[in-house]
């Protein structure tokens, strides 16, 4: 479906598992899309998109970037450490006098990052994104469920109301490029809660084969978090994610249609989609 009234749009995080979908989504309506990456040769957009090279951490490479831009995608963390952003006031400062008139703000904490700070005292028309897990992370079983057909996972109560990234690109679309959407922070979960045992069962059924569920104890999944090289700060998330998750985490909204009038994708349809990274 295209748009009447077609605007710039620009994306940060533009190959990103949220950004790619939003410049593919945003070209299919219609509209012109500015990709923000630190590397325009390797960036492997889709046709029609204006890559150019910058880094939202960076102040000093992003004046070109919003020029003739009406509306723009931020995250709010850094693309290489995931740390908060602590620029934001000179990235709104720098929005604002280019024209831009609306931003929608990728959270990756559930506490306001100072780039959200910035952008709801800048005058600007904004959204935040606030996602529960990527279905993405599934993919960090791939290689065990082709090579092995098993999943090794531990907590095996532990509910997640994971989305899939197209949705979160999707409600970002909606925001960006339709009014009805300033001042709001959108919660953004899938159509289902699910536990490890039974993302692996859908998983085994989308493939068509088996895929067993080995449960770890929490001793075996540290040492493996470890193993991978994870910081101390990083395990001890981890453990809070699944032993004390946040309600949000495990708690299924109908945020996605209604802002997009469709409804949230499932598990099953994203592991179609993936089905290649799992050994199909």
């Amino acid at each position: 479906m295209t748009t009447e009234n077609p605007m710039t749009v620009l994306v940060t995080g533009a190959t990103g598992t949220v950004g790619r979908p939003l410049v593919e989504q945003l070209l299919a309506a219609g509209h012109r899309v500015r990709a923000l990456t630190r590397n325009p040769a390797r960036a492997n957009l889709p046709a029609g998109a204006e890559a150019v090279a910058g880094n939202l951490a960076d102040t000093a490479t992003l004046p070109g970037a919003f020029s003739g831009v009406g509306a723009a995608h931020l995250i709010g963390f850094s693309g290489e450490d995931f740390a908060p952003l602590t620029n934001g006031a000179e990235i709104v400062d720098l929005a604002r006098k280019a024209g831009v008139r609306k931003v929608t703000v990728l959270k990756g904490d559930v506490t306001k990052s100072p780039l959200e700070e910035a952008v709801e005292a800048g005058g600007l028309e904004w959204t935040h994104l606030a996602p529960v897990e990527f279905m993405s992370n599934a993919l960090e079983w791939a290689e065990s469920v082709r090579d092995e057909g098993v999943v090794r996972e531990a907590f095996a109560g532990a509910r997640s109301a994971m989305i899939h990234e197209a949705d979160i690109a999707a409600v970002a679309a909606t925001a960006l490029t339709a009014d009805g959407h300033a001042g709001q922070e959108y919660w953004l979960t899938g159509p289902q809660a699910l536990t490890p045992p039974e993302k692996v069962r859908v998983i085994g059924d989308v493939l068509g084969r088996e895929v067993r569920y080995i449960e770890l104890t929490r001793d075996e999944i540290v040492a493996e978090w470890r193993r991978t090289g994870y910081s101390d700060e990083d395990v001890e998330f981890f453990l809070a994610m699944r032993t004390d998750p946040p309600e949000a985490g495990y708690t299924v909204l109908p945020t996605v249609e209604k802002v997009t009038g469709r409804p949230a994708r499932t598990f099953a349809e994203w592991v179609r989609e993936n089905a290649a990274a799992f050994g199909a």
